[in-house]
């Protein structure tokens, strides 16, 4: 049963991403970025790794591709060997060690991204960070989960939003939704 279901999760994630696409290459470029978005971006990103393998990670790095839209990214991790393997907004960053990497606060944001990626539908992890073009830190919360590529450990892969009011356990709820609709009263 579970061989048959990872197909069409695919599949439906697939079909995700690209209704989200569009509707992001139609939005006005103010807006922020939802939730629903990040984990749609995420799970896109993750199923494009896990298919073209290392050969994807130059469309992570693109600012210009379809992995930056709104106020949001995705960028990628490795965190078995310690660096960043993509991100589009900071590229000074790819290639450095992230695990050492604080926020304002002194939160260790990569090694919670790191834990929160390992769950089964990945997870959400808050911290203070430079919000594109704001100049100053914000609050940001950022679902990771990891991507399996061939002959490889697999890789992170995350995006977040930037908001005041919403909490780790409602975005957990969302995701959780989003992986199982079905489990969910409508």
């Amino acid at each position: 049963m579970h061989s048959i279901a990872k197909p069409i999760r695919l599949t439906l994630l697939t079909l995700a991403v690209t209704v989200t696409t569009i509707l992001s290459n139609t939005a006005v470029a103010d807006e922020a970025a939802t939730p629903d978005e990040v984990v749609t971006k995420v799970w896109g990103a993750a199923k494009v790794l896990q298919t073209k393998g290392a050969s994807a990670i130059p469309s992570l790095n693109n600012a210009d591709g379809p992995w930056v839209w709104k106020d949001s990214y995705v960028f990628a991790f490795d965190c078995r060997l310690d660096r960043m393997v993509a991100h589009p907004m900071r590229p000074d960053l790819v290639g450095r060690p992230i695990m050492q990497v604080t926020d304002n606060n002194g939160k260790y944001i990569f090694k919670e991204l790191c834990a929160a990626a390992t769950a089964k539908n990945g997870g959400w992890v808050e911290y203070q960070w430079t919000k594109p073009g704001a100049g100053q830190t914000s609050r940001k919360l950022s679902y990771a989960m990891t991507a399996d590529l061939a002959f490889s450990t697999g890789i992170q892969v995350a995006a977040g939003v930037y908001d005041e009011t919403l909490s780790v356990e409602q975005l957990t709820k969302l995701t959780e939704q989003l992986a199982d609709p079905g489990s969910f009263d409508h």
